[in-house]
C-alpha cells in the first residue's frame, strides 16, 4: 500500500509547477520509441528463458501467526535471482485468495514482513519483490544487481545512470523485467490468474511498467506517486534526487546525452501507460519535489482505462494515511 516509499528529507514549498488546471490536460512531448513493444517482448522473454522454479521456504512461523510468511526467491532479469516475501492470510485455502504485487521505492528493499502485515490481515496474498542493487538507504534489501559478478549484494547506491548509454544494458530495464517476473511468480505460487499492483514513487513506477507491458495478468493498478513518468522534463525539473543524478551526470558526460536522453524513453512510464487496461487509482502531491506533478499527470493522462486519481495540494513526496483507506476500498470494489 502507500507506506513504503523514497523517504528523502523533503520541506514542504510552494507550488513550484503547472497550475492544476493545466495539469490535468498536460501531455508528455517525449516521442515513443519505435518497436517498443517487441523490443520490450525479447527483454521478456530472454529473462523468462533463463527462469528457474521459485522457492518459498517458511519464516518464522510462530512469530507471525495466524499469515503465513515465506522467504522467497524468484528469477528476474538474466536469470538473476530475486529475493521476495510471500505472504499469506492464516485459515485460508491456499487458491481462491485475491493477490497483491507490492513494489518498494528507490533505495529500499522488501525489509522485513512485519513492514507488510496490513494486507495480509485483510485477506489478501501479498508478494513484496526485492529491489536488486538497492536496500541500503531506509529498508533494508537482499538482493544484488547481477548477483554472480558484480553489484552482488544490496547497496546504498545511485542507480538512474547505470547503464544508461543503452536501454539493452539499463539499470531500470533489468528492475522493470524483474516486476514483470514478480508479477508472473505471484501468479505461480498462488494460482491467480490475474493480481493487484501497489507501490509508492519507484513502486509506483512498476506498477504503472508492469499494468502496460503484461495487461493479461493486472486486475488493478495502484501507483502513488509514481517516479519514472515523463523523464526527460523530470531531469530538468526537479529539484531533489533522484532525478537530479541524470543532469549531474550528463554535465560532464555530455557525448552520452543523446544516448541518455533515448536510453530512459524505453522505461518512461507516461508512454508505456498507454497500454494500460486495469482500473487504475493514482495520487499526487502539488507540493512534490521528488516527483513533479506534471511528470504524474503525464502518466495518468494517457491510461485510457478505468482511472482516479487523488490530489493532495499541500503534500510533498508523501501519501496521508488517509489515502490507505480509500486504496482499500478500491481494491475491495476491483480485485475481491
Amino acid at each position: 500500500m502507500a507506506i513504503s516509499a523514497l523517504r528523502l528529507e523533503e520541506r514542504a514549498m510552494p507550488w513550484f509547477d503547472l497550475p492544476e488546471e493545466q495539469l490535468k490536460e498536460y501531455r508528455t512531448d517525449t516521442a515513443e520509441p519505435a518497436g517498443l513493444d517487441q523490443w520490450w517482448r525479447v527483454r521478456l522473454d530472454e529473462a523468462r528463458a533463463a527462469a528457474r522454479e521459485p522457492t518459498l521456504t517458511r519464516y518464522e512461523a510462530e512469530t507471525y501467526a495466524p499469515v503465513e510468511v515465506f522467504d522467497a526467491e524468484f528469477s528476474g532479469a538474466g536469470g538473476d535471482r530475486i529475493k521476495a516475501w510471500y505472504l499469506r492470510p492464516g485459515r485460508r485455502p491456499e487458491t481462491g485468495v485475491p493477490v497483491v504485487v507490492k513494489f518498494i521505492g528507490y533505495g529500499g528493499g522488501r525489509g522485513r514482513p512485519a513492514e507488510h502485515v496490513l494486507l495480509p490481515a485483510l485477506g489478501y496474498a501479498l508478494l513484496v519483490m526485492d529491489t536488486r542493487g538497492q536496500g541500503g538507504r531506509w529498508t533494508t534489501g537482499a538482493t544484488g544487481d547481477h548477483v554472480d559478478g558484480w553489484h552482488a549484494g544490496p547497496e546504498n547506491a545511485s542507480v538512474m545512470t547505470r547503464g544508461i548509454a543503452r536501454p539493452e544494458d539499463y539499470y531500470f530495464t533489468r528492475l522493470f523485467t524483474d516486476a514483470v517476473r514478480a508479477v508472473e511468480t505471484a501468479c505461480a505460487v498462488s494460482g491467480a490468474g490475474r493480481v493487484a499492483v501497489t507501490g509508492m514513487s519507484q513502486g509506483g513506477g512498476l506498477s504503472l511498467a508492469v499494468a502496460a507491458l503484461v495487461p493479461e495478468l493486472v486486475v488493478v493498478c495502484h501507483a502513488d506517486v509514481p517516479f519514472l513518468c515523463d523523464i526527460q522534463r523530470a531531469i530538468t525539473l526537479a529539484p531533489q534526487a533522484p532525478y537530479t543524478e541524470v543532469p549531474e551526470f550528463l554535465a560532464h558526460q555530455v557525448d552520452l546525452v543523446p544516448a541518455a536522453l533515448d536510453t530512459l524513453r524505453y522505461v518512461d512510464c507516461a508512454l508505456l501507460a498507454r497500454r494500460i487496461t486495469a482500473p487504475c487509482l493514482l495520487s499526487v502531491g502539488l507540493m512534490d519535489m521528488i516527483c513533479p506533478p506534471s511528470t504524474v499527470f503525464a502518466a495518468y493522462n494517457e491510461i485510457t482505462a478505468g482511472k482516479d486519481i487523488a490530489v493532495h495540494p499541500f503534500t510533498g513526496h508523501e501519501v496521508p494515511t488517509a489515502h490507505v483507506e480509500r486504496q482499500l476500498r478500491h481494491l475491495r470494489e476491483f480485485l475481491d
